[in-house]
């Protein structure tokens, strides 16, 4: 994403945890913060405790938005709007930063001749927010000494999910809150060490360090590592390989530690998918959906079995050491070692410390990161020598590519919208006692107590219209599934729109949810789709 292309492209935050409880104002965008990251909220709500602003936008009055100063109620896959009227406001009123436009940035031209089109009373009208309030979390993110945004999987699981982030980079350059303690642009990942597996190369694009794998000399230098020649296009996404999985081209699967039969969107099309190839191995540490469909089910090692390093989302690496030995005898990266063998790619690791030197030898950020320095030093990445100190705070002088580039960014609508035939917006989220697909907060008996059941919640006003009362059931079916769930009539929804939790393998809401992709991400839109409800008596199956 041009000049934050090393935050951004990995998704890594530019600053860290402890700053943003110094933040004068927050603005969070596309984030629970409270359910899925309570350790961070808690330095939220600090930062609001010493009189700091707390703005929370998100279509769904979430717990984090009941604690907020300010809370804007934007409309389903809006965020492009609301942006580009906070930025109009800020322009306007001469609340830019005039100065780190002109020396850090470049085609701020045509950002300011595109916001030009997004006056607040327009916005109002796209995202449902009062004009009044789009001036007032605009002038609050602008006129403050240090803002800070925060923006989770509301912002990236969309069809545009990368217009979502690169309008929250232009937002953060026109008013120089980046580069600076307690400011910047900060994602927080969806999960346990998504951060270190992009940080490894787990991604189709590019090898470890986000060193793009197009690049002929970066491709080089892995094929002298590696001893072999490597391909010199970008490989599939998730999507793209279940794709292939049903069009044949596809024939053999390897899955370790996902559930995409559950997190995956449109999950009778992933079914399809895996039961169409010629052979599917699993490997998790506990019977999933998805380990049901394979040929061959290996047992993976827990966090607590494993020895290497996590990065979190704030780019700190971090040691982890195992507390037993696997049970099943082998850690994951042995199991990969014998698989690749077998399929004569000889390996030869000892231990996980090896592997992480070499990769850190080819990996410029991590260059000066080793597991001796991660016993005495708390380290983030880019640290590029034995002696850098890491870096905490990113950009600070210069962006990575030198000048900071503005996008010029329409709003457009989500990939499906609600009509005649599914009339309501659907959006999908977590609930706080249970993680992602609940492969493991399920099997704790007292967190399924707390939430034993799929319960959707629908806005008084639906029910009342429908003829729903509180706690009864419903069928809710989109173009691509049905699934029966108990609803909650509750005003944390608007009226049309209801919200479903993840959770549950017996009414999984990503059977219904949409496989519409960022055209550049290749992200898929979960957080937007149209239903319709029908009531119907309890006990009714699909």
């Amino acid at each position: 994403m041009a000049g934050l292309a090393l935050a951004f492209g990995s998704g890594a935050m530019t600053n860290s945890f402890d700053e943003l409880e110094n933040a004068n104002c927050l603005f969070v965008i596309g984030s629970n913060t409270t359910v899925a990251h309570p350790i961070v909220a808690g330095r939220l709500l600090k930062a609001k405790a010493k009189g700091n602003t707390l703005i929370v936008a998100d279509p769904r009055k979430s717990h984090v938005a009941g604690l907020a100063n300010i809370h804007i109620q934007h409309k389903l896959g809006s965020d492009v709007a609301l942006i580009n009227g906070m930025m109009h406001v800020i322009y306007k009123n001469g609340w830019h930063n005039r100065a780190f436009i002109e020396e850090r940035t470049e085609n701020s031209d045509a950002l300011i001749e595109m916001i030009e089109k997004y006056p607040p009373e327009r916005v109002a009208e796209i995202t449902g927010v009062p004009a009044s309030a789009i001036i007032e979390v605009a002038e609050c993110y602008a006129k403050s000494e240090a803002s800070s945004i925060v923006y989770c999987l509301g912002i990236t699981q969309h069809t545009t999910a990368v217009d979502n982030v690169k309008s929250l980079a232009n937002l953060s350059m026109l008013c120089g809150q980046i580069g600076r303690p307690s400011t910047g642009v900060n994602p927080l990942r969806g999960q346990n060490n998504v951060q270190g597996a992009c940080d490894m190369g787990a991604l189709p694009n590019v090898y470890p360090g986000y060193q793009a794998v197009t690049v002929p000399e970066v491709r080089q230098k892995f094929e002298t590592a590696w001893k072999r020649n490597l391909p010199p296009n970008a490989g599939l996404t998730i999507m793209e390989m279940l794709q292939g999985c049903s069009d044949g081209k596809i024939k053999a699967m390897v899955i370790l530690g996902e559930n995409p039969v559950m997190s995956d969107p449109d999950s009778n099309h992933v079914k399809h998918a895996l039961e169409s190839v010629e052979f599917f191995m699993a490997i998790d540490i506990f019977p999933t959906p998805t380990t049901a469909l394979a040929h061959v089910v290996l047992p993976a090692a827990s966090f607590a079995e494993v020895d290497g390093t996590f990065s979190n989302s704030e780019r700190r690496v971090q040691r982890v050491r195992k507390a037993i030995e696997p049970i099943a005898g082998k850690t994951n990266w042995q199991i990969i070692q014998e698989l690749s063998t077998l399929l004569e790619y000889p390996m030869h690791y000892e231990s996980s410390e090896e592997l992480f030197n070499e990769m850190a030898a080819l990996n410029p950020s991590f260059g000066g990161i080793s597991y001796a320095r991660l016993e005495r030093e708390e380290l983030c990445w880019p640290c590029l020598s034995p002696d850098h100190p890491g870096t905490p705070i990113l950009h600070i002088g210069k962006f990575s590519r030198g000048r900071g580039l503005f996008h010029a960014i329409e709003y457009k609508p989500p990939a499906e919208t609600p009509d005649e035939e599914y009339p309501f917006w659907l959006t999908t989220g977590t609930g706080y006692a249970h993680y992602l697909t609940a492969t493991m907060t399920r099997r704790c008996k007292h967190l399924d107590r707390e939430m034993p059941e799929l319960i959707t919640d629908l806005n008084p006003e639906d029910g009342i219209r429908m003829r729903i009362a509180n706690g009864e059931y419903v069928r809710v079916s989109s173009r691509r599934g049905t699934l029966i769930t108990r609803v909650q009539l509750t005003q944390r929804v608007k009226p049309g729109m209801v919200f479903m939790p993840l959770h549950y393998e017996e009414a999984a809401a990503n059977l219904l949810t949409n496989p519409a992709l960022d055209p550049i991400s290749k992200t898929p839109e979960y957080k937007v789709c149209a239903v319709k409800l029908e009531k119907v008596a309890q006990g009714v199956t699909v």
